[in-house]
């Protein structure tokens, strides 16, 4: 589904080395997530995305417009995907939310490196939770934090959608550069977004639910559903 196509489903709906450490990081959260009681309750994450500083200079920019326009779409994306599981964390206390946010800071990280390496401006630069530059990334989280609260149920398919809607959009960003190290950037970050719909599907699957994918193909989410949870370390 294109996201034009999306963004009306969902408006239907409501009527390198120096990445190394973090790349590590960036499958955090699945596995753990889908094996936790969906009513555990987890202490509290924080709302806000930290923005740590870079101890590199920035290296003279070599990037195409469109991944220059890619990194920082994914940016705002996974900090979208960390600023809704807080909200829905705090409407249903569900232990898979706080986890899965602590991973997506490590995400949304990632990208402000390679921002920070190239030199490009970080348009989630003093956000605060919630509060996006991208216009259709606003409404999509608006129209999000919407649906997930009528139930936990429907809280949970907020987290499936999303996760399926990442993996589409990076593969899409992905099929753009041949950058190695924002390849390996987006493989690893990737790796992490399948562990999440994972993690969520069983969730729902626990609750006596079967999603129905709305953005990749049902071919897509059952091979990457009834996979083994990955290791996504480097």
């Amino acid at each position: 589904m294109k996201r034009a196509q999306f963004l009306r489903y969902v408006g239907a709906t409501l009527s390198a080395t120096a990445l190394a450490p973090v790349i590590t990081a960036c499958g955090g959260g699945g596995d753990t997530a889908s094996e936790t009681p969906v009513g555990t309750v987890a202490t509290p994450v924080t709302a806000a995305v930290s923005t740590p500083v870079s101890t590199q200079p920035p290296v003279a920019t070599t990037l195409s417009a469109e991944e220059i326009a890619g990194l920082k779409f994914m940016r705002e994306e996974e900090k979208l995907a960390h600023d809704v599981y807080v909200a829905l964390f705090d409407v249903w206390g569900a232990n898979v939310f706080s986890q899965i946010a602590l991973s997506e800071t490590t995400h949304t990280e990632t990208i402000l490196a390679l921002l920070t390496k190239y030199g490009i401006a970080d348009p989630a630069a003093g956000k605060a939770p919630g509060v996006f530059e991208d216009v259709a990334l606003q409404t999509l989280y608006n129209t999000l934090i919407t649906m997930g609260q009528p139930s936990l149920i429907e809280a949970l398919k907020v987290g499936a959608l999303i996760e399926e809607t990442d993996i589409h959009d990076i593969n899409v960003r992905k099929a753009i550069t041949d950058e190695a190290d924002i390849l390996q950037v987006y493989t690893s970050l990737l790796c992490g977004s399948r562990n999440h719909l994972r993690a969520f599907n069983g969730q729902l699957l626990n609750q006596g639910v079967t999603y129905v994918p709305q953005v990749i193909t049902q071919a897509e989410w059952d091979a990457i559903a009834n996979a083994a949870s990955e290791s996504c370390g480097g």
